[in-house]
């Protein structure tokens, strides 16, 4: 999977580890062969406030891209950007309208359920907190949702290639077992779409652990 153009320097994402979103930018940029490179933003140190990064991102969040002059924000976005500025016309966004808007479907996805009921109990197990069951809740009722969906079909949109749905939504599942929701063997169709994208060339995996503080940091 191999980008139509390609940029004249490196692309800078910065981004936090175990960020799912953040991930997921990685990831395109991965598959697309995009040179690039990571700046790490600790969030659980409040790198994310300072003025350094609200100056790319006023509301404080990653992930951020930066391209040239081009400073982009918003996981989903970003994903829209890079196809179509580095391969356009590709099977990772279609390009008719039902296609279109079964890709914002899953954006939607992404956002809302996927975030809420996946990332958030993940995030509590890493960083020790207990999982809050009605929130995961939520989480089962996603994953129920893209069990059903992907049955007959190797991809979220249905197509022969995977596309940007399969790119945002598989960052989190696939360290769902963290949220409390381990995929075998109560979801055999994600747990086989997921080892799908892992095997494609330039897959690279989320951080499933939290970076360890240096020594008398606070």
């Amino acid at each position: 999977m191999t980008s139509r153009t390609a940029p004249t320097t490196p692309l800078t994402l910065h981004r936090t580890a175990i960020s799912g979103h953040c991930h997921r930018v990685e990831l395109l940029l991965s598959l697309l062969g995009l040179p690039y490179r990571l700046v790490d933003v600790n969030l659980l140190r409040g790198e994310h406030q300072l003025a350094a990064h609200r100056a790319l991102n006023p509301l404080g969040q990653v992930p951020v891209l930066v391209d040239g002059d081009v400073v982009l924000s918003d996981s989903n976005a970003i994903l829209v950007y890079l196809v179509q500025r580095y391969a356009p016309g590709s099977a990772w966004m279609p390009q008719d309208p039902v296609g279109q808007a079964q890709l914002q479907r899953w954006f939607s996805l992404a956002a809302g359920l996927l975030a809420t009921g996946i990332a958030g109990p993940r995030f509590a197990t890493l960083t020790g907190k207990p999982i809050n069951e009605t929130v995961q809740a939520q989480g089962r009722r996603l994953l129920d949702f893209l069990e059903t969906s992907l049955q007959g079909r190797d991809w979220l949109l249905g197509g022969a290639a995977p596309s940007l749905a399969d790119v945002a939504l598989v960052s989190y599942t696939s360290q769902a077992h963290l949220a409390g929701l381990p995929l075998a063997p109560a979801y055999p169709g994600i747990a086989a779409w997921v080892a799908r994208l892992q095997a494609l060339p330039g897959y690279v995996p989320l951080q499933d652990h939290l970076d360890p503080q240096p020594a008398g940091a606070a």
